[in-house]
């Protein structure tokens, strides 16, 4: 399952607040608690390592141990059962002075089910399943093919990094003086078969054991990319993998692009083709109906705190702080947010506008 921006950005806040503290002994109590388990059992394992944290040798230690814990038990209490991606959960003593007291307690229920239950008590929380939850994993892979050249590359997230690029010097259609036109189409025949296997190969290379690979797709200008997957040489575990096939107008860099466009329908669930969506539908608007948005700080503040905001777009490139004030005031009007990456071509657009823009309910003018 793919997070989106909201997910990821929320996520990453927490784990880089909780990243920021540390202890002076392992008294920072983290716990995992996996998808369908029985949350009272963490209780009563919390209630016994109170007990075990009793036989700490340092007072200090001893107490912030047995107050984390018991912070981290009643919070646990205000649960009705494990949320249904089960829950992560952080406490400990973060006062900066020793001597101090400020325990705290932090939960989360992961956009993604927990799978490992862990208890562990260190001089820091552990983040490593939450990071892990960030780390996109689903990949698509991309080739953008013609008799001559061939661009493999995969869209991670929202963004597409290129691989591979070869180039095969076969003959255009039309023969060169001295061959016969038998000879000559011949010998191309037999060279585009060889780009044909070459490809198939580096496909074979760059997607057969990769991980989280969703599926393939494919594009080209002509008949070219229909021939190269029917050519026979792209092996059975690649070629079940390939999920569209589409007409191109160009290739290399600007032929990814393109596929990626023509590609909405079977990435329509995949959070880079609903960012992209809603994102071109604002500069849409802004170009035939610049009154249904606005765009930039100072205008769409107006805008929101009016109740006029549809929709919030926000650059994940703007402040947390900022990101979390307009966050607020939308809440109170019922006006969805969206956190846009700077990962995609309109990302970036939005990004050069002000980062920040919005689809209105009703024209302010």
């Amino acid at each position: 399952m793919a997070l989106s921006e909201n997910e990821r950005f929320h996520l990453k806040k927490m784990v880089k607040e909780l990243d920021s503290y540390s202890a002076r002994h392992t008294e920072f109590v983290t716990v995992y608690v996996p998808a369908g388990y029985d949350l009272s059992k963490i209780i009563q394992q919390l209630a016994q390592e109170q007990g075990t944290a009793t036989n700490i040798k340092s007072a200090q230690t001893r107490n912030n141990v047995i107050d984390a814990l018991e912070r981290m038990i009643q919070h646990l209490k205000l649960f009705k059962g494990t949320p249904k991606n089960g829950l992560a959960v952080f406490s400990g003593n973060i006062a900066s002075l020793e001597g101090r007291s400020d325990v705290r307690v932090w939960s989360i229920e992961p956009p993604v089910p927990v799978q490992t239950k862990m208890y562990r008590c260190d001089k820091n929380f552990q983040l490593d399943i939450l990071r892990d939850m960030i780390e996109s994993k689903e990949v698509y892979g991309m080739v953008v093919v013609d008799s001559r050249d061939a661009t493999i590359a995969i869209l991670k997230g929202k963004t597409i990094i290129p691989l591979v690029t070869t180039h095969s010097h076969i003959p255009g259609k039309f023969k060169a003086g001295g061959q016969s036109s038998v000879r000559f189409a011949r010998n191309r025949e037999i060279a585009v078969n060889e780009h044909f296997k070459k490809v198939a190969d580096l496909l074979k290379d760059q997607f057969l054991h990769l991980e989280g690979l969703k599926g393939i797709m494919v594009g080209g200008p002509g008949p070219t990319k229909y021939d190269f997957v029917e050519s026979g040489h792209i092996t059975a575990d690649v070629r079940k993998k390939i999920i569209a096939i589409k007409d191109l107008s160009y290739t290399e860099e600007f032929g990814l692009e393109e596929l990626l466009e023509k590609c909405q329908d079977e990435l329509a669930q995949e959070g880079v083709m609903a960012e992209k969506k809603v994102v071109g539908k604002f500069f849409e608007l802004l170009a035939t109906k610049p009154e249904m948005v606005t765009y930039g700080e100072k205008n769409t503040l107006r805008a929101l705190e009016m109740g006029a905001v549809a929709t919030l777009l926000l650059s994940e490139s703007l402040d947390e702080q900022k990101i979390e004030q307009f966050e607020i005031t939308a809440k109170a009007f019922s006006t969805e947010v969206l956190i846009i990456s700077v990962e995609t071509r309109e990302g970036v657009q939005l990004r050069d506008v002000g980062k920040i823009g919005a689809i209105l309910r009703y024209p302010l003018v």
